[in-house]
């Protein structure tokens, strides 16, 4: 039984290591999309019936309902839920109700012409009011989660955002790295440009990773110099690879849906070392945006004492000086030599090149859908958004908003089924928990920090994966799970071991119980004595001694579909092992106790099953 892996102490509860591994063993098993033969392994210390494995791999107990037209607002508030779980941070009553009145290709084109939020302007009014209380004050990182989590709980512009983070595990650049991570400021800019680029065209999208001095950083692109024979220097060929491999066409040729290209059963690569080598010379003479053209502004971002202030923000700009003349040739184009450098022609070259490649639109999609829907989509749905990126209804190419709204609206990923789906990553599982159920924030900083541990956090924190290939691989195969004896990719698990399984029960225990964020102590002459964000859990307490009620208000707000019979049990079970006291007018704060405790098992419970955990 499930209780058997809890004990109590006063006023919290405390998770014992087997049902933080009994999580990540319920995840392997959800991730395999099925459930028929679900073999003779169970999962110790939660109590899952083979009716509820069933139910958890579908989400939640089946139920038929149409699939309904773009236009058409969803058949139930359960499918308002679903379609807002992919297109936000997490559904809230407010959303649901908007989607049930006007539809969700028109909830998506008015949230399209919803104006952006800044993590620039927030991060920059932070660092000014730094300044004012500290003369030596300035900003850091901890500003940029700051706006993150505030945007992500309580943005008006959610589907900016999301789109605007699955972005962030696409074009990948890292806070970890201490080049990056030094300039705050310019990563709270870049998560600006993937908002408002992420929802314009590819090829601008391209262009402006391309072009960020904080990619230039990150993949050595900034002051990459042409060759130079006597000292046997070769242009830097590390964003030449990436942008080749990650950011556009991927290793192998695709067709159109996504499958790859097959010659003798085979593989085909999609470039090889001469196209990074010619690639690598058009990116050469790049380097800071600077007052002047010349040798200390290509290396150094300043001459003298002339800099810009925002070169960190800023477009690198061109020094044709540094850049290869040398006849190239990458993918199939030609540059020939060139009489005197160009990097703004030849780049334009390249970046088109990219943008036209047929493996552009598949390779692309296929990731969006990763990130947003379903882990594994069929090769009809990746073809489907693939077509739309390739042209749209107005025949342009690379149109960000038609894509999103292709990949949101496909009958696919609006129709549950035994493979579709995704295991929440860590970041997602918070943010839906705090929008199910709002908190404040008591400095109005939304002090959620940094939250890279995975013993003792979310083993995730937003702009910060530990390489280019982000948290995980989009063809990440879980080894030794049933998903991968079928074939199927499940990203996120990259992410699960039996360390970051009990990182995020515990997490979320201590979330539950005492708040989120940062313990604040003092700040700016106020004393506090708690977290930062914290939940008024008035309406939960109140149905405290209804154990059914409690159940169905919670799971109601975390999961879109019915819970499980077997999920019910658990919760029943465990929420009828903390007695309540009779109210005797002297034991009024061992009532609230005991009540408290009810409460947040049932969320904690919630949280941990593998109906949450796996997005459908």
């Amino acid at each position: 039984m499930i209780l058997n892996s809890l004990m109590r102490q006063p006023g919290r509860l405390l998770l014992r290591p087997q049902l933080a591994v009994s999580v990540a063993a319920a995840l392997l098993l959800a991730a395999c999309g099925g459930g028929q033969g679900g073999g003779s392994g169970g999962t110790s210390g939660v109590s899952l019936t083979n009716a509820t494995r069933a139910s958890v791999l579908i989400g939640g107990t089946p139920t038929t309902a149409k699939t309904p037209t773009a236009a058409d607002a969803p058949a139930t508030r359960a499918d308002a839920a679903r379609f807002l779980t992919q297109a936000t941070f997490g559904p809230t009553d407010a959303d649901i109700d908007r989607v049930m009145s006007i539809g969700m290709s028109a909830w998506i084109d008015e949230q399209l012409a919803t104006p952006a939020t800044s993590h620039q302007a927030y991060w920059e009014a932070a660092d000014a009011a730094l300044k004012a209380q500290v003369p030596a004050g300035v900003g850091g990182q901890d500003q940029i989660w700051e706006s993150f989590w505030k945007q992500a709980v309580n943005g008006p512009d959610q589907l900016r955002g999301r789109v605007a983070f699955a972005l962030s595990e696409i074009f990948v650049i890292s806070a970890v790295d201490t080049n990056v991570g030094a300039q705050p400021r310019a990563i709270a800019a870049w998560l600006d440009m993937l908002g408002q680029q992420g929802l314009g065209t590819y090829r601008k999208l391209i262009e402006s990773v391309t072009l960020h001095p904080l990619m230039g950083m990150y993949l050595s692109s900034m002051h990459n110099q042409k060759a130079d024979t006597s000292s046997g220097r070769v242009p830097d060929e590390n964003f030449a690879r990436e942008v080749m491999q990650l950011f556009s066409i991927g290793l192998v040729k695709l067709n159109p849906d996504g499958t790859p290209v097959l010659v003798d059963g085979k593989t085909v690569d999609t470039y090889g070392p001469g196209d990074i080598a010619g690639l690598a010379r058009v990116m050469t003479g790049w380097s800071w945006a600077c007052p002047k053209v010349d040798a200390d502004c290509f290396f150094n971002g300043s001459s003298g004492v002339l800099i810009d202030p925002d070169r960190a923000l800023k477009p690198m700009q061109a020094y044709p000086q540094y850049h290869s003349t040398s006849a190239t040739a990458f993918l199939g184009t030609a540059i020939g030599t060139q009489r005197s450098p160009d990097p703004v022609s030849t780049m334009r070259i390249a970046l088109d090149t990219l943008d036209k490649h047929p493996n552009t639109a598949p390779f692309i999609s296929k990731q969006l859908i990763q990130r947003l829907v379903t882990s594994n989509p069929s090769p009809k749905y990746v073809g489907d958004v693939a077509a739309v990126f390739a042209r749209n209804a107005l025949g342009a190419r690379g149109d960000m908003k038609s894509v999103i709204k292709a990949i949101l609206l496909h009958p696919e990923a609006r129709s549950a089924n035994a493979t579709s789906g995704k295991v929440r990553e860590p970041v997602l599982r918070l943010s839906a928990y705090m929008r199910a159920f709002p908190h404040t924030s008591a400095t109005g900083a939304w002090k959620v920090g940094n939250t890279d541990n995975a013993a003792s956090s979310l083993g995730q924190t937003p702009l910060r994966s530990p390489s280019v290939f982000n948290f995980f691989r989009p063809g990440y195969v879980a080894p030794g799970t049933q998903s991968a004896s079928v074939g199927m990719t499940a990203p996120e698990l990259q992410l699960l071991n039996e360390t970051s399984a009990s990182g995020y029960v515990n997490f979320m225990r201590d979330n539950v119980a005492s708040g989120v964020g940062q313990v604040l102590g003092t700040v700016n002459g106020v004393a506090y004595n708690n977290r930062d964000l914290l939940r008024d859990w008035s309406a939960e307490l109140a149905l405290a001694t209804k154990p059914a009620d409690l159940i169905a208000s919670i799971t109601g707000r975390l999961l879109y579909a019915t819970p499980s019979a077997g999920l019910v049990s658990d919760l029943t079970a465990a929420i009828n092992s903390f007695d309540v006291p009779a109210p005797d007018g002297s034991n009024a704060e061992q009532v609230l106790a005991a009540k408290r405790n009810r409460v947040n098992i049932a969320v904690l419970l919630t949280l941990a099953s593998p109906e949450f955990l796996v997005q459908k």
